[in-house]
């Protein structure tokens, strides 16, 4: 049982398969987090971009006489 545990710790066959599953998962949650944060910076841009588009000082309407 000892031989198992030993050959088991000390072979590298599949260390590059753990070490692509391992930058992948961490480039899925940085992609997760910057477009978390992305996402918050981009509201409120267009939020204010539709603010000044409502707003009369964009558009002036004529006094109709």
């Amino acid at each position: 049982m000892a031989n198992i545990w030993h050959r088991w710790l000390t072979e590298e066959n599949g260390q590059d398969l753990i070490e692509y599953a391992l930058l992948a998962s961490f480039l899925g949650f940085t992609a997760a987090g910057a477009v978390g944060l992305l996402s918050n910076s981009m509201n409120a841009a267009y939020t204010s971009w539709d603010d000044a588009g409502q707003s009369d000082a964009l558009v002036e309407v004529p006094d109709p006489q």
